[in-house]
């Protein structure tokens, strides 16, 4: 095959090109705000666990095991475990495909919170519950992954802020994310509130219910580009 006939290379990601602006970054900015929503309903309401972020499982795991109090070894493991399932069956299923994925995470979100309205989340049923999560932030990881967007992960900030901070005047750089990188940070903060506030006032049930009705929006409103 000649030189100027030779395909796209397939390692270049989906998303690289991505403006702000595009239906892809603005859906992402979305579940962004869904994935902090999710771990303050996690981490407040079902035993100080992390169904999205989970960098924070392992530290968790690592203050249980060392006995500090108020930490669950079974319940961040639980959250590891759902979410390792959950990026499998992601690679599987819904790589390069973000509305499959979405449709899915909303129907996870609304079987939780089911389980929350029906039952509550006491005793072993926070399990289920927290696994339901887990599950969903894993496939949905799996699938933003292989889109590859620059900065938008949707569930953690570390390199994001690490960009924010070193392509700055002051370290010499410029980067043309900086935008992106402060809006990843304000939607997660803006999701993160209301499900605080929902769990601290006795309604994690609506907390779920929220992060479900956001995901399915997202979904809907979602075109992708041609």
């Amino acid at each position: 095959m000649p030189a100027s006939a030779a395909p796209p290379s397939p390692s270049r990601p989906i998303g690289a090109a991505t403006e702000d602006g595009d239906p892809l970054a603005l859906a992402l900015f979305g579940l962004t705000a869904v994935s902090g929503l999710i771990d303050a309903v996690s981490y407040l309401g079902l035993d100080h666990v992390f169904a999205a972020n989970m960098t924070g499982n392992v530290v968790v795991i690592g203050f249980a095991l060392a006995g500090a109090p108020g930490f669950s070894t079974l319940g961040s493991l639980t959250s590891l475990g759902a979410f390792l399932l959950g990026a499998a069956l992601g690679g599987r299923l819904t790589t390069g495909r973000l509305r499959p994925a979405l449709a899915a995470e909303t129907l996870l979100h609304l079987a939780a919170a089911v389980v929350a309205f029906a039952v509550g989340t006491g005793g072993a049923v926070q399990y289920g519950v927290i696994a339901l999560l887990a599950v969903a932030m894993g496939l949905r990881n799996a699938t933003v992954r292989s889109l590859g967007v620059p900065d938008l992960t949707t569930t953690v900030l570390t390199m994001t802020l690490t960009g924010l901070a070193a392509d700055t005047r002051l370290a010499g750089r410029h980067s043309p994310h900086q935008r992106r990188r402060i809006l990843a940070a304000l939607t997660m903060t803006a999701g993160t509130a209301p499900g605080a506030l929902l769990v601290l006032h006795h309604h994690l049930p609506w907390a779920l219910l929220l992060a479900a009705s956001i995901t399915a929006a997202t979904a809907v409103l979602y075109r992708q580009a041609p």
